[in-house]
């Protein structure tokens, strides 16, 4: 209500001219623009819970940010951000959500830490389900060319999803800064679970690019309305300039977890972009055979066309122990278990095992059945020294043959075949192995299930407690690790 007035007044100005009839008297209405109460008095800190009952994601952060401040007298932060981030005095703000779409999301802020929080709702109905099916993508920028390659485009689904509550989350966003503050004086934290994972990927991009834009709701070609001026200048206390970019936020961070792709190459591109330049850190938590965080694909064929998909902001890879009951024994990860927590591109080189990688290889490479063959043969021809009567080397094919050691040779082609495995075979055609192992592995967890149930909250619950060294398990006490 408090945002509402020039939406309500345009609305009643129109339905006011549909009527027929003469015109019997006139009202006048003002309206006023209030932001969110000052806080008076101290504030009780609201308790952060989940969405499934007995889990207590407040709880697993509080002990962690204990541990970390009793860590050596720890005083580790990210850059010159604070670690701890939550203020004693967070306080759930306001809760939008939009029949239609099924699209919701709450709103947080701390005015001792200056935050405000955003968080997206995953798929939990009907119409979500809906939402999360389509490949179809659209431009990210509404009025753009969606048939040109070089145009950023995003799953439709998601977007139209977005697009029905962006605009009067922006306009809380501003009613959420305390009277005489400045937006730019707050850190903004986005994040989402699932479906809202997505959602908050997208919103994280428009704000980075164009600031709090609540004269739009995504971004348009058309010109943003510009009435937001005034609301801005009500909530701030301050004037704000006529023609000014919209209000930044001090920092921008996005955190999703189990977020499905958005876009294609060129709206990831400019995602990427904006990292370090408008957004200060984003990671997208994804656990272990999550399928979910694996979708959509990467589409190529006659019947789709050409549907492109990717990641936005590293992979932060987190997983659940698979040796039976060992965390309710509070015990710490044995040999061969998968590292608590993999970051791409800073805990090792090694690739992201959650992107698609390239599906096509030479069928000769290294490491593909014909390739090994091949770097054998080669290897044991290059190691022949045939010479001949005046002390010269032969190298005719005929004297190369005679001084191979085919013995040798038969033995090392004999102990490739005899670890020959199904994705050597698609190799023989040219199918990358690691993208065809990636494959039978997302294949397998579907089938066993566990691509799905890795997707939920409660596994998340349990796989971030292991991250942060604590057994969390659903309706019970966290337990630090030994």
């Amino acid at each position: 209500a408090m945002v509402a007035g020039p939406v309500g007044a345009a609305v009643g100005g129109l339905m006011g001219n549909l009527m027929e009839g003469k015109v019997r008297g006139e009202v006048g209405v003002k309206f006023r623009y209030l932001p969110l109460p000052a806080v008076t008095k101290k504030q009780t800190r609201y308790e952060v819970k989940g969405g499934l009952p007995g889990v207590d994601w407040g709880q697993l952060y509080k002990l962690h940010m204990n541990k970390l401040r009793s860590s050596s007298g720890s005083t580790q932060n990210n850059g010159d951000l604070d670690p701890d981030i939550v203020g004693d005095d967070l306080e759930f703000c306001a809760f939008v959500s939009q029949d239609e779409t099924g699209c919701s999301c709450g709103i947080y802020r701390s005015l001792e830490k200056k935050l405000i929080a955003v968080s997206f709702r995953g798929t939990c109905e009907l119409v979500d389900l809906l939402t999360d099916a389509s490949i179809i993508q659209t431009s990210w920028v509404d009025g753009e060319d969606s048939e040109l390659d070089e145009t950023a485009k995003v799953h439709i689904g998601f977007r139209k999803s977005l697009n029905s509550v962006s605009r009067r989350v922006k306009e809380l966003i501003l009613g959420a800064v305390k009277p005489g503050d400045d937006l730019s004086q707050y850190d903004l934290l986005v994040t989402g679970h699932s479906l809202g994972g997505a959602l908050a990927t997208l919103f994280a991009t428009d704000v980075a690019e164009y600031g709090v834009d609540a004269g739009r709701s995504l971004p348009q070609l058309a010109p943003s309305d510009q009435w937001w001026e005034s609301l801005a200048s009500a909530f701030s206390k301050k004037i704000i300039k006529k023609d000014v970019p919209p209000p930044r936020p001090k920092s921008l961070r996005l955190y999703s977890f189990g977020s499905p792709r958005v876009g294609n190459d060129a709206f990831v591109a400019k995602f990427d972009s904006l990292q370090g330049n408008g957004i200060n850190e984003a990671y997208r938590v994804v656990n272990g055979a999550d399928v979910v965080a694996r979708l959509p694909r990467t589409v190529n064929a006659l019947m789709f066309g050409s549907v492109g998909y990717d990641h936005c902001g590293g992979t932060a890879l987190v997983c659940l122990p698979k040796t039976a009951n060992k965390e309710q024994k509070n015990e710490k990860d044995s040999d061969g278990e998968e590292p608590p927590l993999w970051v791409e591109g800073e805990s090792d080189d090694n690739l992201c095992p959650v992107r698609d990688g390239t599906p096509l290889s030479s069928p000769l490479a290294s490491g593909m059945l014909l390739g090994d063959i091949y770097a054998a043969v080669k290897d044991a021809a290059e190691q022949v020294s045939s010479e001949t009567p005046d002390g010269k080397k032969d190298q005719t094919v005929t004297a190369r043959m005679k001084g191979l050691d085919f013995g040798k040779l038969a033995e090392t082609v004999s102990g490739r075949l005899q670890s020959v495995t199904a994705t050597d075979v698609t190799s023989i055609f040219g199918i990358d192995k690691q993208y065809a192992d990636r494959e039978a592995k997302i294949m397998k967890s579907v089938m066993s299930g566990e691509a799905l149930s890795n997707h939920m909250e409660d596994q998340y619950y349990g796989a971030m407690g292991r991250a942060c060294g604590f057994t969390a398990l659903v309706g019970e006490e966290i337990i630090s690790y030994e």
